[in-house]
C-alpha cells in the first residue's frame, strides 16, 4: 500500500529527526484507523464522515490515545508514573513492541503506539 501525502511529508520531517505531534497523530490514524489526514480534519471513510482534528487529539487527550490503543488490540500494555516524575508507556502488539517515556501520558502512548507500529520517531516537537 502507498503511503499518502499525509504520511510521507511526516516520514520527510522525519528525516530531519523531528516530528510534530500533529503529524505523529497524522501517521497513527492512517496507519490505526485508515482514516485520511486532511488540514483542519479527519476523513474516516465511513459515509464520507469526518472529525474535526480540535476534537481528536490523542497526543493531548488521554482518551483519545486510549482510542488509538484500543483499536490496535495489543498482547500487553503498560503504563507507569511515578509522581511527579515522568510517563511511561509500553505496547505490545503481536509482531513488535514499542515504548516510551514522556512528560505527559498521551504524549508517552503514542509515542509507544508509533515505535510498537514501526514508525520512527526521535524527538516531538
Amino acid at each position: 500500500m502507498q503511503p499518502d501525502r499525509a504520511e510521507r511529508c511526516a516520514r520527510a520531517r522525519m528525516d530531519s529527526g523531528r516530528v510534530f505531534t500533529d503529524q505523529l497523530t497524522d501517521m497513527l490514524v492512517q496507519r490505526i484507523f485508515s482514516w485520511k489526514a486532511r488540514r483542519d480534519r479527519f476523513m474516516t471513510g465511513e459515509d464520507r464522515g469526518w472529525v474535526k482534528r480540535a476534537a481528536f487529539q490523542p497526543t493531548k487527550s488521554l482518551d483519545a490515545a486510549f482510542r488509538l490503543l484500543a483499536a490496535v488490540k495489543p498482547v500487553d500494555y503498560e503504563l507507569r508514573r511515578s509522581g511527579t516524575g515522568p510517563c511511561t508507556a509500553k505496547v505490545t502488539l503481536k509482531a513488535a513492541a514499542g515504548a516510551a517515556t514522556s512528560p505527559s501520558m498521551p504524549l508517552a502512548i503514542c509515542l509507544a503506539l508509533a515505535r510498537s507500529l514501526n514508525i520512527e520517531v526521535e524527538t516531538i516537537d
